[in-house]
């Protein structure tokens, strides 16, 4: 099944739940597919890269919005945005370890010859295709710089 069946079944049942956050977070997943879908131009689909994309923006938008509240004192409103998000990750694929990340850090620092903060960018190009999905980029480039240094 693909991402788009996947979250039109969990709407779905969040709606005969009843439950209202979910309903929000999968609205919103839905209508970020429905508007790169026309933004692109794409016809029926995109693609699996793509879709993930979508997610992992959704993802940070709810963290970012929690971390904002939070940092106003605002707990009630940062709530529902981490439970969204807990929601959304669901249709994520499972996240690395940070040792996980490294390994594939090192991997990439060895088969590209990096020597210095100026290879940063050829390291994080090719670390954030293979963990597309998998790590977010704010995870990577710490264990990039913190490689590199």
């Amino acid at each position: 099944m693909s991402l788009q069946q996947n979250i039109m079944t969990a709407l779905k049942t969040a709606m005969k739940a009843k439950d209202q956050t979910a309903l929000t977070a999968l609205r919103a997943v839905k209508s970020a597919i429905l508007l790169a879908k026309t933004e692109s131009g794409a016809g029926d689909d995109l693609t699996e890269d793509q879709e993930l994309k979508i997610l992992q923006k959704q993802v940070k938008q709810r963290k970012d919005s929690a971390a904002v509240f939070l940092e106003q004192g605002r707990e009630d409103l940062a709530a529902p945005e981490l439970a969204e998000a807990e929601i959304i990750s669901q249709f994520l694929p499972e996240a690395l370890s940070e040792a996980e990340i490294e390994k594939t850090v090192v991997a990439v620092i060895e088969q590209v010859g990096a020597e210095g903060m100026k290879d940063m960018g050829k390291v994080m190009g090719i670390v954030s295709k293979q963990l597309a999905g998998q790590a977010d980029g704010k995870t990577i480039s710490g264990i990039v710089k913190a490689k590199l240094v």
